[in-house]
């Protein structure tokens, strides 16, 4: 999908950055939690599959709230409050010329989503809260809560450790072990808010308490909630649904906090019926892109030379050497396994000379990596890639020698006047490929940046 047009409502003398995607029947503004940065929401597969969806059936709204991601930032001692937020949301529906529109929350972006529900019934139509809390520091009556000293060392942790990889174990730990998630994670919560930032809108967001707004809200509301989220208890979840009338509660199974990540597809389902009366299901998501796979050459026997541990201090260094060339040249990472990568491409000029560059700089390191590269549709799902492209890339990679990037018809014929040169390897069949496929070898040294 391209992504969409980043513009600009003016709310006092702020500007909020805002985009519209779809034109289904009605308005749908998405509030995001805690920070936010539009334009990278689009680089993550899943992310943008989520997004996508709704606007599948809605004219989606979403924005970034004053003071994250690219809409103007505020002093540290001035962060917004849940009214100067509502006023953004006014300010931004008004931009988009929505008189009226459902409202999904996320989070923390749940609690201003139900004060605007509640303060303006004649602009809301609908209210739908993700893992969203009524308060976020413990009492009594409400014990799911952390307790005042607890919060206070999040927030201190968060400004001294911003961005650190571990909060993904927290926010989703079905991804926690994917290299590729984790480094977009990162870049997405810095280009979202400074450490101090950060730390400050938790430390506003602590402040927060709707729980004597719930009973106020008269528009049709849908919760969804994981049962074992790490960051907001499902207890919460049945707390708010049982103080707002006519509420409807979904628990899914799961663990992550982030809506986009593990089961999204289900959460999806579950706005879509809400909405609609109808469950779809996801549309299959293909995309042309180009995969690149690294292996390298002889590596049980460098291991078993080397030692267990030396191989092991290696491999990292293998690993940090074909990120930063993926850094490059625009490269995603979507698996690593073993002493293998897997990237996909959105140009196949790029994923060629990014192939050539982790060869040289591999080389450095004293090992051999064979490359091979394939253009062609592959399906989308939650960060992985599949189908047969994957499958055509696979086996090209396993026929190049040490130190070659081995090539498919497909990507010669899509690179032609890159100044990229090839040699014709002649035709092979590929195993578990149908038919006869021309592969080319990349000559080194040639392949223009």
């Amino acid at each position: 999908m391209i992504r969409p047009a980043t513009r600009y409502a003016r709310s006092g003398e702020l500007n909020i950055a805002y985009q519209v995607v779809g034109d289904g029947p009605f308005d749908l503004v998405y509030v995001p939690g805690w920070v936010s940065n539009l334009d990278l929401m689009w680089e993550e597969p899943s992310y943008a599959g989520l997004l996508e969806r709704f606007a599948s059936f809605s004219r989606l709204i979403l924005f970034d709230k004053r003071g994250t991601g690219l809409s103007d930032p505020v002093p540290f001692d001035q962060l917004p409050t849940l009214e100067q937020r509502m006023d953004d949301v006014r300010a931004v529906m008004d931009a988009a010329g929505s008189e009226r529109a459902a409202l999904l929350g996320h989070s923390e972006g749940g609690n201003m989503c139900i004060l605007f529900a509640a303060t303006y019934p004649d602009r809301a139509s609908a209210l739908v809260l993700v893992g969203c809390y009524a308060k976020r520091i413990r009492s009594d009556d409400y014990p799911w809560a952390p307790a005042w000293d607890e919060r206070i060392r999040e927030i201190e942790d968060t400004e001294r450790s911003w961005a650190d990889p571990e909060v993904v174990r927290t926010l989703s730990p079905s991804r926690a072990d994917d290299a590729g998630f984790v480094a977009w994670l990162t870049r997405y919560l810095r280009a979202s808010a400074s450490p101090k930032a950060g730390a400050g809108l938790l430390r506003m967001n602590s402040m927060i308490d709707v729980r004597g707004v719930l009973p106020a809200i008269r528009v049709p509301t849908l919760l969804v909630y994981r049962s074992h989220d790490r960051d907001v208890n499902v207890e919460e979840g049945r707390y708010i649904a049982s103080r707002i009338h006519g509420a409807r509660l979904v628990e899914l199974p799961g663990q992550d906090h982030l809506m986009w990540t593990g089961n999204a597809d289900a959460i999806a389902d579950e706005v879509e019926d809400f909405f609609t009366g109808t469950r779809r299901g996801p549309e299959p998501d293909r995309v042309l892109a180009t995969v690149l796979f690294t292996d390298i050459a002889g590596s049980t026997a460098r291991a078993a030379e080397i030692g267990d541990r030396a191989w092991k201090q290696l491999i990292d260094r293998h690993d940090e050497a074909i990120r930063r060339q993926l850094d490059r040249w625009r490269g995603r990472e979507v698996e690593t396994a073993g002493d293998g990568f897997l990237a996909t491409f959105d140009g196949p000029a790029r994923a060629v000379r990014c192939a050539t560059s982790v060869v040289d700089a591999v080389r450095e390191l004293g090992l051999e990596v064979r490359a091979g590269v394939h253009t062609g549709e592959v399906d989308v799902a939650d960060g992985n890639v599949r189908g047969i492209a994957v499958h055509i890339g696979s086996r090209v990679a396993a026929l190049a020698a040490p130190g070659e990037v081995l090539v498919s018809r497909t990507v010669v014929d899509l690179v032609a006047g890159s100044g990229i040169a090839f040699t014709d390897r002649g035709e092979h069949s590929l195993k578990g490929v149908p038919n006869v496929w021309q592969l080319f070898v990349v000559e080194q040294g040639r392949h223009a940046g």
